[in-house]
């Protein structure tokens, strides 16, 4: 077993490298001043103090991920 299996590491997380995201439920510190207060909106949060934009890792997963179809369906009765 290799290190990188052994902490969990995928290959792509590794190619990636650091990618802050902002994730709810836990103490997120900023990257860029320290602070820990945030707007948070529906795809992102903003830091208070420094404006740092980081996007939030539960509207970031892969489920989230696919763009939205809009399906428009005609009746023949009209």
């Amino acid at each position: 077993m290799t290190a990188r299996m052994s902490f969990g590491i995928s290959r792509v997380a590794e190619k990636r490298g650091y990618f802050p995201v902002y994730r709810a439920h836990e103490v997120n510190h900023c990257p860029g001043c320290g602070h820990s207060q945030w707007l948070v909106g529906r795809i992102s949060a903003e830091c208070a103090f420094c404006a740092t934009a980081l996007p939030i890792a539960e509207a970031t997963s892969s489920s989230y991920a696919a763009p939205t179809r809009f399906v428009t369906r005609h009746s023949a009765a009209a």
